[in-house]
């Protein structure tokens, strides 16, 4: 295997209008798709690291900015042996003595890490030249484990219970790899934006059925707790009693109001309610999901790190864990996360602030190496025609990825 040493840093400030009422929630009303894109460039053009963190629009230059400043030590590092340790690298760029006054573990310079890691890990399977999943199933569970950082989660998961869980999970791998023939199953989040009429639901809902989708998600916690109420009903009536039906009110309502709500839902039998209220308030979702039971509470959108997972998981607030690996410090510390949800028997669904490009290749790895339960994974189709390699999805299903990398680059890196 040839050397590839980063000789340069570059970040781009990558933003995408959408078509009306796309994107749109309870309190997101003028989302802009945006990326803040780190390249990690070598010696040979056709050969780069690319690495995307997730916002809706503003600031997001100042995530490309955390990244410059937190990336220059990369500069001369060869990639092999940047991975072969990049756990410590992690916890150093994480714990920055100056630029972690800005987090800690969060906001911008969060952000920044996970674009830095993210291609960081591109750039790893592109010299190898194979797909991310591919990388991960061939990597021992020492060699994962080295990227990984565990810091203030040795009360639940250490270095050696991972490479343990992995070891143990390997004997019946085998048995799981038939997802890479058959493919992934996925979820339509597009049907039902906060800002659609009924008529563009319906429309949509009617072409997702076509398309194959078992599963399909829609917004409340509008103004008009009626209005969510009857559209919860709506599309239940629209998808039938054998698909599954998600509801996401996207932080908006307080405990109380969250407790009426999930009440006058629960007719439509809901497979999950996705953030319910604020995203740090672990002792409100620990009680509704005490109090809502069997109904589900799913989160993970707005959790930024690693930590506030755990404390999620040993509250048993969180039904089903959705961290996202361009939300929290990118690939590391999502494997890290969906290593300590599988300790304790919670399914991993990520949010897909990538439209599905990363986690196409890290639910692969969930289910094959962790042992996660085949369930499903987030669509949103709106930034396909931006992508080199768009995840292809048909027939409601992900098929495997085959090119090398973690399918991030995108046709055209322009600014706002």
């Amino acid at each position: 295997m040839n050397s590839v040493v980063i000789r340069e840093i570059r970040t781009r400030d990558v933003r995408f209008d959408l078509k009306a009422g796309e994107g749109t929630d309870s309190v997101h009303s003028n989302p802009q798709y945006s990326y803040a894109v780190t390249e990690l460039r070598t010696d040979d053009d056709a050969l780069y690291g690319t690495g995307l963190a997730f916002t809706l629009g503003g600031g997001n230059d100042l995530v490309c900015r955390a990244a410059e400043l937190l990336a220059e030590t990369l500069v001369g590092r060869e990639i092999e042996d940047l991975m072969a340790n990049y756990g410590s690298l992690y916890n150093a760029l994480a714990n920055h003595p100056q630029l972690r006054w800005l987090g800690p573990h969060k906001g911008v310079v969060h952000l920044a890490l996970a674009s830095i890691t993210n291609a960081c890990w591109d750039l790893w399977a592109k010299s190898w030249g194979v797909p991310l999943w591919k990388l991960l199933l061939d990597l021992s569970p020492e060699a994962i484990a080295q990227t990984l950082d565990f810091s203030y989660l040795e009360d639940v998961l250490t270095r050696d219970e991972f490479i343990d869980l992995v070891t143990w999970e390997s004997e019946n791998r085998d048995q799981r790899e038939d997802v890479l023939r058959e493919g992934y199953p996925g979820y339509d989040t597009s049907v039902g934006w906060m800002g659609f009429s009924d008529d563009e639901i319906r429309r949509r809902t009617e072409a997702a059925l076509v398309e194959g989708f078992g599963a399909l998600k829609l917004k409340v916690g509008s103004a008009d707790p009626d209005q969510d109420v009857r559209r919860a009903h709506f599309l239940r009536d629209l998808i039938g009693d054998d698909r599954r039906l998600m509801l996401d009110v996207n932080q908006q309502w307080s405990l109380p109001q969250a407790l009426e709500m999930c009440h006058r839902l629960a007719p439509v039998e809901p497979f999950w309610i996705e953030e319910p209220t604020h995203p740090d308030d672990v002792t409100a979702h620990q009680r509704l999901a005490l109090e809502i039971a069997p109904m589900k509470v799913a989160l993970g959108e707005h959790v930024p790190h690693a930590v506030l997972f755990k404390n999620f998981v040993l509250s048993n607030a969180m039904g089903f864990c959705q961290v996202d690996a361009v939300r929290v410090g990118g690939v590391s510390e999502f494997l890290v996360v969906s290593a300590m949800a599988r300790r304790y028997g919670i399914p991993v669904v990520p949010h897909v602030g990538d439209m599905g490009q990363i986690h196409q290749h890290l639910v692969l790895f969930n289910h094959i190496a962790l042992g996660h339960e085949r369930l499903f994974l987030e669509y949103i189709p709106h930034l396909r025609e931006h992508f080199v390699h768009p995840a292809d999805v048909r027939e409601g299903v992900y098929h495997t990825p085959q090119e090398p990398g973690a399918s991030s680059d995108l046709k055209v890196q322009r600014k706002s």
